[in-house]
């Protein structure tokens, strides 16, 4: 027991004798606490600044879309306005094309062509759906669905 006693009593001793060791120590925590607190903040800045450049970045990118969205608008309405009958009609006056007479117009027949009709104008007739032909199982409520069920559970 008398073991640790002697312990601290040598160092108790030793801060007596040399009071700059405990000066030393406190200046040493507290540059400690100031590194970590720069290495604490450097990380905030280093975090904040990302941050914020990965916005502005964001932000350009929005400012191009919406540029691209314009002048593909814009170039889409000089189309329309180049494709539109009265300018394709001028255009072709330009060039020497003229509005076909009456008699003028020759069609060709093309043994072996047969034109296409779109399957909405048909005439094959489209079976009509009737109380008649609709399943019993389409027609029945909700009420008389859950009756037969709870009916065929209960018989053996």
């Amino acid at each position: 027991m008398n073991i640790p006693n002697v312990n601290v009593t040598h160092l108790v001793h030793a801060y007596k004798v040399a009071p700059w060791r405990v000066q030393r120590q406190w200046i040493g925590s507290a540059l400690l606490a100031v590194v970590v607190f720069a290495m604490i903040a450097t990380l905030y800045l280093d975090v904040t600044s990302q941050a914020a450049i990965t916005g502005r970045e964001i932000q350009d990118l929005n400012v191009a879309i919406s540029a691209s969205q314009q002048s593909s608008a814009d170039l889409q309405t000089q189309l329309a306005l180049l494709t539109s009958v009265r300018v394709m009609e001028e255009r072709a006056l330009e060039i020497g094309f003229r509005p076909v007479e009456a008699g003028e117009a020759e069609y060709l027949s093309v043994p072996g062509y047969v034109v296409l009709e779109p399957d909405i104008l048909s005439s094959v007739s489209q079976p009509q759906l009737s109380a008649l032909t609709i399943p019993p199982e389409y027609s029945e409520s909700l009420f008389e669905w859950a009756d037969k069920k709870i009916t065929t559970r209960g018989a053996p």
